[in-house]
């Protein structure tokens, strides 16, 4: 890691590993042109499709998910970048084989940091269920017991993840590699290194993002600054600031549940609560009481799936890291070709961080 006096490292902080691939000065072919402006024409289709049409959408689970969906799809088009350019394995500096390693474990400990908080989350559901099944009978003891578990529910969902509060020191390394090295030799290159930085930018952002939503504290949300020359910058800008500004708006107001499906399980356990505790079942409205059990049942269902959905593509990021680093240090033993993933990012493909 870098001293904090130190500027942030590079892609390649030892040396450009394309030096030896191609004349100095080489240029851009109208093939490899064609091929950066197709990549970055669907990087920059899938950063639109995230801005969100109303703030309403911004920050709610599904959108979580088609943002990690967005983050799997942008490194398999590395992969498949890479296949194309066909880019051979020579000997790879290890100094860099260690500095792509230390930035694949970081995406790693980020997906396991997501999955701890994810799971936490659904452990929570349980205490939900519990509360459910005892408002299916009107008695004065399963209210008490049902009270009991939404108390649980709420001492569970306001406690720390020890995890994601890691999270920000790990996301402040990625971020200090973003800077873009201009390889000068190798025109391949610079067409890989062209697209590393784009998916390396959403990556980055998206679980800023994450990391804000889940520890309930804006200071893991981070603002990129990405270069204008790429075409996919106006779209990624304005993505940046619409989702960043709302997220800084919702815990300015004291907000401290800032996921829109949680909040509105939060506000339907408010409302069922004060009803059921402490009171005598025949003073109950039973035909309030039910709308308001429902109410409660439909969100909490909401929820469990939203989770359910958002763990699984987690967990599909976590695979595609793993599988690529795997594929990378077989690539290097066998001395096949190079045509995995960089960034942490593609099922058979590997890195260049």
């Amino acid at each position: 890691m870098s001293r904090p006096q130190d500027p942030p490292r590079s892609f390649f902080p030892f040396g450009n590993p394309f030096r030896m691939i191609a004349p100095k000065g080489t240029k851009l072919s109208p093939q490899l042109l064609e091929v950066i402006c197709n990549f970055e024409a669907k990087l920059e289709e899938r950063m639109k499709k995230l801005i969100p049409k109303s703030k309403d959408e911004i920050l709610c689970l599904s959108w979580m998910t088609s943002a990690m969906q967005a983050l799997c799809e942008s490194h398999n088009d590395i992969k498949t970048l890479i296949d194309n350019l066909e880019l051979p394995v020579h000997d790879w500096d290890e100094k860099w084989i260690d500095v792509y390693l230390d930035i694949s474990v970081k995406l790693l400990d980020v997906c396991i940091a997501f999955s701890s908080e994810l799971s936490r989350l659904n452990q929570g559901q349980l205490l939900l269920q519990c509360a459910l099944h005892h408002l299916d009978e009107s008695s004065s003891k399963q209210f008490v017991r049902a009270s009991s578990s939404l108390d649980g529910w709420r001492q569970h969902i306001g406690s720390q993840n020890p995890r994601i509060e890691k999270c920000g020191n790990i996301l402040e390394d990625l971020k200090g590699s973003l800077d873009l090295l201009k390889v000068k030799k190798s025109a391949k290159g610079k067409v890989l290194m062209q697209a590393i930085y784009g998916v390396k930018a959403l990556t980055v952002f998206v679980c800023s993002v994450f990391a804000a939503v889940f520890s309930g504290s804006t200071k893991n949300l981070l603002d990129l600054d990405v270069a204008d020359m790429h075409s996919w910058a106006p779209a990624f800008k304005s993505l940046q600031n619409v989702v960043n500004e709302e997220i800084r708006v919702r815990f300015s107001s004291g907000r401290l549940m800032v996921l829109s499906e949680l909040e509105a399980v939060d506000s339907s356990v408010k409302e069922l609560y004060p009803t059921i505790q402490g009171v005598d079942v025949d003073t109950i409205e039973s035909e309030s009481l039910v709308k308001i059990v429902e109410k409660f049942g439909r969100e909490t269902e909401k929820l469990s799936q939203g989770l359910d959905l958002l763990a699984k593509e987690v967990d599909g990021f976590f695979q595609v890291v793993l599988s690529g680093r795997d594929a990378l240090l077989s690539n290097l033993r066998s001395g096949a070709t190079f045509n995995d993933s960089i960034l942490g990012g593609n099922r058979d493909a590997q890195a260049v961080n």
